[in-house]
């Protein structure tokens, strides 16, 4: 079970210019098509006087979502070029927006294509990229006197913890854990006795 995927770690900007148009491009991490639409509106606000803001975001651990913008300019000569390369750094869950300042000078289909292309490269490049998995969340109770066996398997499969609820007899904890991990770690659990709520 595939359960890890790359991604980048915040916004991140970089500028490429040609015969004076100015491209801005910006790439940040989104999680939902709904933070794809409130970056771009900001975005938007931010750079309001620009000619363009020419668009495309990936969104899923297998990339089941791609899509991407033109914004008025010539179709292909921007949105593609821009979700492309996002494509070729291998990560999702990443929304790349480029702006345009129109310098006065055309610069061909082949001269927009390499500056979008560029001014995303660049904004990733200014980024770093991580590692993420697909967390799922277990919930289980532990009697007070089992605890230590429940956090030397909380170790061994490195994964995040939220104590729920507490009364005489223990404790009802939440864990975080990877997805492909989940069925080996509940495994565990029941092994020794802990009552796992899925």
């Amino acid at each position: 079970m595939i359960d890890e995927y790359k991604t980048i770690k915040n916004r991140s900007e970089g500028i490429y210019k040609d015969r004076s148009s100015k491209f801005i491009g910006i790439v940040q991490p989104i999680d939902n098509i709904e933070d794809v639409k409130n970056r771009l509106q900001e975005i938007k606000k931010e750079y309001y006087d620009a000619t363009h803001h020419c668009y495309a975001y990936i969104l899923g651990i297998n990339k089941e979502i791609q899509f991407d913008s033109d914004a008025g300019e010539p179709t292909g000569s921007a949105g593609k070029p821009i979700l492309n390369t996002l494509l070729s750094y291998d990560i999702t869950n990443t929304l790349a927006v480029v702006i345009r300042y129109f310098g006065g000078t055309k610069l061909g289909i082949p001269g927009l294509i390499n500056a979008y292309k560029t001014a995303t490269e660049l904004a990733i490049e200014n980024n770093e990229i991580i590692k993420k998995y697909v967390i799922d969340k277990i919930q289980l109770s532990i009697p007070y006197d089992n605890q230590q066996l429940f956090y030397s398997l909380q170790k061994k499969y490195n994964c995040e913890y939220e104590i729920k609820d507490s009364n005489n007899d223990g404790q009802t904890i939440e864990v975080k854990i990877r997805q492909s991990l989940r069925d080996e770690l509940i495994g565990e659990f029941r092994e020794i006795g802990f009552k796992v709520y899925e």
